[in-house]
């Protein structure tokens, strides 16, 4: 059998993914992240997070525009490491800068709207993270499996929420990632139509003339 193309690829997605949050982990022992290092670390995990899922929702359009098959083997692994930034990013809070002050916590949740989506967003993904094995794939039938991981969009548009309203002011980023994601979901529904109406015109008899 021949070998798949690339076999770098993912070990190098999966090492250049882990890299920022080793780096940010050693920096945080040693002192080295500045005045405010929980902080920092809540924009780092939160923006790599954004950046990730994105990035694995990228996968499927980039293959329909380019006809490339070899993001549809990034897609998993991105996705993946998007939910480890966002369970980082979420445990940040609630460790370091809370101190595990569950009543707090849980405050926060319901009265800032900003946490609200945030925590929303982690929650979805916890799902689509425990299915994301082939056994799962297998275990639930690919159209339910599919369907649930749609999820992937509901949650990464909460994150661009989450963004907009954790900056406040200069918009530009986060509502670049917004563009982005339109953009991805558009190329999506468009493929979904072309696809039901190639069905539909093989399905239909031709009339006799």
């Amino acid at each position: 059998m021949a070998s798949p193309p690339h076999p770098w690829l993912k070990p190098a997605v999966l090492v250049g993914g882990l890299y920022p949050l080793a780096s940010m982990a050693l920096a945080f022992a040693q002192g080295a992240l500045g005045a405010n290092p929980i902080e920092r670390v809540l924009n780092q995990t939160g923006l790599l997070a954004l950046i990730l899922l994105v990035a694995s929702l990228a996968c499927t359009p980039l293959k329909v525009v380019s006809g490339w098959t070899w993001p549809i083997r990034l897609r998993k692994l991105l996705g993946l490491l998007g939910f480890t930034y966002a369970s980082a990013h979420f445990l940040t809070y609630a460790v370091l800068d809370q101190g595990l002050a569950f009543d707090v916590i849980l405050e926060d949740i319901a009265k800032r709207p900003f946490i609200t989506v945030g925590f929303l967003a982690l929650v979805l993904l916890v799902p689509l993270a425990v299915t994301s094995t082939n056994r799962m794939v297998r275990r639930m039938g690919f159209p339910a499996w599919q369907r649930l991981h749609r999820l992937a969009y509901v949650a990464a548009s909460l994150g661009v929420v989450h963004f907009v309203w954790r900056v406040k002011k200069d918009l530009t980023e986060p509502l670049v990632y917004g563009g982005v994601l339109a953009l991805l979901f558009a190329i999506r529904v468009a493929e979904a139509l072309r696809k039901r109406r190639a069905r539909s015109s093989v399905q239909v008899p031709a009339r006799p003339v």
